[in-house]
């Protein structure tokens, strides 16, 4: 039973440490994956960054280079409408009111002609000409404006066409020294200069610059679309203001095409502010090839980290496996398949001692194959060890508890060892032996076994070697009797009796 129960423990040992193999490589792999995936998101943040902060300073800078052209180009319009008030401008002739009104105004290719309209949106003043040709813009959006809204300062209309040309009207009210409304004074910045400012800058054919309104107004965008210019994102229904604000940023498909892009909104507070967008495939095309070269190499070493686990594993209960059929082998009889004597005196030698520690009986068969000496003079050996395996199977049969443990002792002799059983029921299972081999041999060559039957329960100074030799004694008396029978030892010494 010792050696039983250290095949066990070793087994399971065997078990517990291919299993602690495969568990340690699974941790292994899935925290060398998890630590990858974390360095590779920590890889596409930075990437991300990097282009949020590129994307952040190109918007910046054109807004800025708009905003300085804006504000250069109000100053002449501010200008303008300051020297209209001047007492002298209605009495001086046209090349002197020029000079007057235009002396100090912006002059540049992309910078159209500051106009004048009197109060009935009436062309009176052209910068480009001393006799500009009839005009009336009384029914455009900036004078009207300007002409309801006393207040409404510099006024930037939508993208139109204006003067032969599609420009942004930059416009100011002129009014009396009592607030009163006089016309509007107005100039263009001609779309030339921001596809001149847009070349200048070095951006891949998906990237795209988009000039607002703060009332979103697309007053410029590129790549250039003429249906996209003058519309307002307000209309469309599937993009809201928040999802970018002042200074913020987005990632996903944006209001004006289905084109996944990191979109980056300038912080300044000019009139019109930039939003700058790059194709995401574009932003994490360096990660992406990065991350797929790290999983590949990550997954390769995983998936043989893996495989080795699993060979080692195999490997490991094969090992165990084969020390199993090792120990079988050397506790087993090679001819009745029972435990051999060495296995035998282990489990005697452990039982004995669980039984003193439990104070509970152990009972011991001896059993002999009566007259089998001269049978296998008869019969020959074959037939002989055909009848020890008989022997065995009807033991085998009788004997089917966990703990029990049935051995060839030696030659024709057998031995079961039966924990926690008293005399009477070892001698029931005794007869049960002698009574199967009797039947199970047939008629010309009957076989019998003599039983001999001891219990006891140990006690301090005790050796197991005192069952052993009551059980012998007990078989001596059954063979002295006259064989195929069972003989219960009387041990009148001992504490008790069985």
């Amino acid at each position: 039973m010792l050696s039983g129960w250290r095949e066990v423990m070793a087994r399971r040992l065997w078990r517990i440490s291919a299993k602690l193999l495969i568990i340690s490589s699974v941790v292994t792999v899935i925290g060398f994956s998890a630590i990858c995936v974390n360095v590779m998101l920590d890889m596409r943040r930075g990437e991300e960054a990097l282009a949020h902060q590129t994307l952040e300073n190109l918007a910046t800078a054109i807004e800025a280079d708009i905003s300085r052209n804006i504000e250069i180009y109000d100053l002449s319009l501010k200008a303008v409408a300051s020297s209209m008030l001047l007492p002298e401008i209605g009495t001086v002739s046209k090349p002197i009111r020029q000079l007057i009104l235009f002396d100090h105004a912006t002059t540049a290719r992309h910078f159209g002609a500051i106009q004048v309209f009197d109060a009935d949106g009436k062309l009176a003043i052209d910068a480009s000409t001393l006799d500009p040709l009839p005009e009336n813009r009384g029914d455009e959006d900036y004078f009207r404006v300007h002409r309801d809204n006393p207040g409404a300062g510099l006024f930037i209309s939508r993208p139109m066409l204006f003067r032969g040309a599609y420009s942004i009207v930059l416009s100011r009210r002129i009014s009396d020294t009592d607030g009163g409304f006089m016309g509007v004074v107005a100039g263009s910045i001609r779309f030339s200069y921001f596809h001149e400012l847009f070349d200048r800058l070095s951006l891949d054919p998906e990237d795209t610059i988009t000039v607002l309104k703060r009332d979103r107004t697309i007053m410029m965008r590129r790549p250039f679309d003429l249906d996209v210019i003058g519309k307002n994102l307000s209309e469309r229904q599937n993009w809201k203001a928040d999802n970018l604000k002042v200074g913020g940023s987005f990632a996903g498909q944006g209001p004006i095409d289905e084109t996944p892009r990191l979109y980056v909104r300038s912080g300044g507070s000019s009139p019109l502010f930039v939003v700058a967008g790059k194709p995401l495939t574009v932003v994490f095309a360096l990660w992406r090839t990065e991350a797929l070269r790290i999983g590949a190499v990550v997954l390769v070493l995983a998936l043989f980290v893996l495989g080795s686990t699993i060979v080692l594993a195999r490997e490991i209960g094969r090992r165990a496996e084969a020390e199993r059929k090792l120990e079988e082998l050397a506790t087993t009889d090679a001819l009745t398949g029972l435990r051999n004597r060495r296995k035998f005196d282990q489990v005697i030698d452990l039982e004995w001692r669980r039984a003193m520690r439990q104070k509970t009986p152990v009972a011991l068969l001896m059993i002999d194959a009566d007259h089998f000496k001269a049978y296998n003079d008869t019969f020959g050996h074959q037939a002989g060890d055909q009848v020890l395996v008989g022997i065995a199977i009807c033991i085998s049969d009788s004997v089917r508890r966990a703990g029990d443990c049935a051995a060839r002792y030696g030659g024709e002799e057998f031995a079961v060892l039966l924990p926690n059983t008293s005399a009477t029921d070892a001698f029931k299972i005794a007869e049960m032996i002698r009574s199967k081999v009797q039947g199970w041999s047939d008629v010309q060559t009957t076989s019998t076994v003599s039983c001999g039957v001891a219990s006891l329960v140990p006690a301090a100074g005790l050796d197991w070697s005192i069952l052993v030799n009551a059980a012998d004694k007990a078989l001596y008396a059954a063979k002295a009797g006259g064989r195929n029978q069972s003989v219960v030892a009387s041990l009148p010494k001992l504490s008790l009796v069985a």
